[in-house]
């Protein structure tokens, strides 16, 4: 595994910007809303100047939108243009997956698994209900991108996209018995790497996140 991909140092400065990216990505800020400065500034104890610095990296992760003159809201995107999301994603995240397949150690597999026991544990919690993964190397998606070595996908997949991608996939992941599969597909998923099957970890990871997309529109379309 390549421990350069993704690796990044944070400093206390970034914490109200991990906060709010956080409860945006949670639904704590529903898309669409605006973002209310003097509220915000007095939830995070901080003072104007740097969470305006926070919401203008906050539009950097594609989380929210600043017009001049009006201010800044939080993202809401249409069906069509999440259905472009999950289109690219069920791409990229399936070559990531056959390349992982590929390149995988045994080690790489037992923390994946590791990984999956921890999350079957906050699924049974919550009896079924949710499936939330923390970000990063806590974030099994995430694991497999970095598991392909591929520098250039996993900076379009967790830099530019990755946030993004998380608002969906927690919207998805709230959805009566999704939570449950999810968990199921993420281990066939692993059962492939480990096999160093890459066609059928590529088709099973294209086909995770089809379900997902189509999870998706349903809940769109039901609001």
């Amino acid at each position: 595994m390549n421990s350069q991909i993704g690796s990044k140092s944070f400093t206390l400065a970034d914490t109200v910007f991990d906060q709010i990216r956080t409860a945006i990505v949670k639904g704590e800020f529903p898309p669409g809303s605006k973002v209310n400065e003097p509220q915000l500034s007095k939830q995070y104890g901080i003072s104007r100047g740097p969470l305006r610095e926070a919401i203008r990296r906050l539009e950097g992760c594609k989380l929210v939108e600043i017009t001049p003159n009006v201010g800044a809201k939080v993202i809401s995107l249409n069906s069509e243009q999440a259905i472009e999301i999950y289109e690219i994603r069920e791409s990229l995240e399936g070559l990531a997956c056959r390349l992982a397949a590929q390149k995988s150690t045994e080690e790489d597999c037992r923390n994946l698994r590791d990984l999956l026991a921890n999350h079957e544990q906050q699924i049974q919690s919550e009896n079924g209900r949710l499936y939330y993964q923390k970000e990063g190397d806590l974030d099994f998606h995430y694991l497999i991108v970095q598991l392909s070595g591929n520098t250039r996908l996993f900076n379009l997949l967790c830099d530019e996209l990755y946030h993004l991608l998380r608002l969906y996939r927690v919207q998805t992941s709230s959805s009566p018995s999704r939570p449950v599969q999810a968990f199921k597909e993420h281990h066939q998923i692993v059962d492939a790497i480990e096999n160093g099957d890459g066609e059928l970890a590529e088709l099973l990871m294209r086909r995770h996140i089809a379900s997902a997309k189509d999870t998706l529109m349903h809940q769109m379309k039901s609001e």
